[in-house]
C-alpha cells in the first residue's frame, strides 16, 4: 500500500485498478466505472464511480465483514 510519501508509477495505479476490480469481483460487486482517474497523473488516483444504492450497501457489508 502506498503512503503519502510513495507515489505508485501510472502502473502502479493500473495494477491498483485490476486487483481491486478482482476482489470486488470476487465479492460478487462490479463498479462500472472503476478507472484510473484522468486528474493530473501525478495525483495516482482511481475513479471509483458512481454505484446504485444496492451496490453500495453491498460493499460496505463486505467492508465490514472484512474489518470484524
Amino acid at each position: 500500500m502506498a503512503t503519502a510519501q510513495q507515489e505508485p508509477s501510472t502502473t502502479g495505479v493500473t495494477a491498483a485498478v485490476d486487483t481491486l476490480r478482482e476482489a470486488l469481483t470476487a465479492a460478487g460487486i462490479v463498479l462500472p466505472s472503476l478507472r484510473a482517474d484522468t486528474a493530473p497523473p501525478s495525483l495516482n488516483l482511481i475513479a471509483l464511480g458512481r454505484v446504485r444504492a444496492d451496490v453500495a450497501l453491498r460493499l460496505a457489508d463486505v467492508v465490514q465483514r472484512g474489518c470484524a
